[in-house]
């Protein structure tokens, strides 16, 4: 008994390569967004490196070198937040695209998996009623198993996300501590 018509096997090779080249695009918008921004902060990183070093060929003290570097700190640890803030976003979206195809796949072969068996358990010999409902009974287990699952990583995204933002906070407020103390150590001199 053969289950799949030609017909239905190349409808289902042409969804395939349809999400395959789907998932290659949406890989390939995350490469383009991260090369984006790493040419923005190159670019950036070269102009301010540029006014640094003219800013360091004007001083005349050990006091104003130390002004400048004070100044200089805070800026460079909310710039390496923000990037990581950045490649955070675009591997964030970039993985939020790729779970809602797998998703939607997953929901595919769920609706195909359960049309199988109600045509299995239609044309089922007589007596076959306990094997059928076995079936039916380890499909719905895989199911419940894979929404705990599926929740279980929502939330574990959820609290990684959160962790993540508490970090980056707390990152944030060391730096700027560090900026003031080293402000203030530079005044001291």
């Amino acid at each position: 008994m053969n289950l799949l018509t030609p017909e239905q096997i190349a409808t289902t090779h042409k969804a395939n390569l349809e999400t395959l080249f789907g998932l290659t695009n949406k890989a390939f918008e995350g490469v383009e967004k991260l090369v984006e921004l790493n040419l923005q902060v190159v670019k950036q990183s070269i102009a301010e490196g540029q006014a640094n070093a003219q800013q360091m060929l004007s001083i005349k003290d050990a006091q104003e070198l130390l002004t400048l570097q004070a100044g200089l700190t805070q800026p460079v640890a909310e710039k390496v937040l923000s990037y990581g803030r950045h490649l955070y976003e675009i591997a964030s979206a970039t993985q939020a695209e790729f779970a809602k195809v797998a998703e939607a796949q997953y929901e595919e072969q769920n609706k195909k998996v359960q049309a199988l068996v109600e045509n299995v358990a239609k044309n089922a010999p007589a007596g076959s009623e306990t094997a059928v409902a076995i079936l039916k009974s380890a499909i719905t287990a895989a199911n419940t198993t894979y929404e705990t699952v599926h929740k279980a990583s929502k939330q574990a995204v959820e609290i990684a996300e959160s962790n993540f933002n508490a970090a980056t906070t707390a990152a944030t407020k060391a730096a700027q501590q560090a900026a003031a103390q080293a402000s203030r150590a530079a005044k001291k001199v």
